[in-house]
């Protein structure tokens, strides 16, 4: 599941197209602190948004990737 996540938050940084919220974080996070920890932190809170979606029930919401 880590090398998963990990796979995932390095085609949001890189492959993807499309804007969202985590996205622009990861690229900002990107450029202070370098490409790998950026990815573990964009797959960390990937993995925390899907956790919440699981316990709540609700669908997944590009525009509002971030959670607090």
């Amino acid at each position: 599941m880590r090398g998963l996540l990990y796979e995932a938050a390095t085609v949001i940084l890189t492959r993807a197209y499309a804007q969202s919220d985590l996205r622009a974080w990861g690229l900002k996070l990107r450029e202070r602190i370098g490409f790998k920890r950026a990815a573990v932190a964009v797959a960390r809170k990937l993995a925390v948004i899907m956790h919440s979606m699981l316990k709540s029930g609700e669908l997944f919401n590009r525009a509002t990737s971030i959670m607090a």
